[in-house]
């Protein structure tokens, strides 16, 4: 893919958010870009191929959002960064002369880097209506407190879920809080990597806002036996008044 594009455009400046998604998981890869996307320059064209259905009916597409240019499959991989709004603009683009298990190679890459080289989006593709959607699951919340599950493991072991700062901060109510997940029970919630003794296990918020299950110098992934995809559950403490 890289060089294809390098072959259109010689001067492109590549940058790689990610080689580490799981195999076929949408879900991960639309949520890596919603933690990377904004820290991008205004006109960034980002190329996002997680395809478990290339080959198929689905589309390939090029979108226009906020001053940035997305290409991939219309499979919900840009749902998130859109943050469930349309579109300003979109196109489908055709599959003329692809490869039906590489349209990374044949189709996306040529098409960012028309984009990259200043094409506008009706150069490269047809309009379309709407993206296909993500159905991206929130965390459950009760009395007792919030269930959710890991969406992203670092390359350092931090396990990633998908609950935010803001559910805990709605639902918490400043009650102390205890994580159940992989095979630790965690007490409270700290603020950096280094608030409990090395080797030991801590839930913090991330630079998203996003907690986390994490271990001081080393890997929550190994140390806790977690995996991508594995429950969490925070639990609300209710403190007895003394007597």
């Amino acid at each position: 893919m890289k060089g294809v594009i390098l072959s259109l455009l010689p001067d492109a400046r590549m940058v790689d958010i990610s080689h580490e998604v799981a195999p076929f998981d949408v879900m991960e890869a639309a949520f890596i870009m919603l933690q990377a996307v904004p820290h991008f320059p205004e006109n960034s064209v980002h190329l996002a191929v997680i395809d478990p259905g290339v080959g198929s009916a689905r589309r390939g597409v090029a979108v226009a959002h906020g001053e940035q240019m997305f290409v991939g499959p219309d499979n919900g991989l840009f749902s998130l960064v859109l943050e469930g709004k349309s579109p300003l603009h979109l196109v489908e683009l055709p599959l003329t002369a692809a490869s039906t298990t590489f349209h990374g190679r044949d189709i996306f890459a040529p098409a960012a880097a028309r984009l990259a080289g200043g094409s506008q989006l009706l150069d490269v593709g047809n309009p379309v209506d709407a993206l296909s959607p993500l159905r991206w699951a929130v965390p459950s919340v009760d009395a007792s407190g919030i269930r959710g599950w890991v969406v992203h493991i670092d390359r350092f072991g931090n396990c990633i879920t998908n609950i935010s700062r803001t559910i805990v901060d709605q639902h918490c109510q400043s009650r102390p809080v205890k994580g159940y997940v992989g095979t630790a029970i965690i007490a409270g919630i700290c603020h950096t990597y280094i608030s409990v003794e090395k080797g030991e296990p801590l839930l913090l918020f991330g630079s998203d806002d996003y907690l986390e299950a994490a271990v001081c110098c080393g890997s929550a992934e190994v140390l806790l036996d977690i995996r991508h995809g594995a429950p969490i559950n925070i639990v609300f403490i209710d403190e007895k008044p003394e007597a």
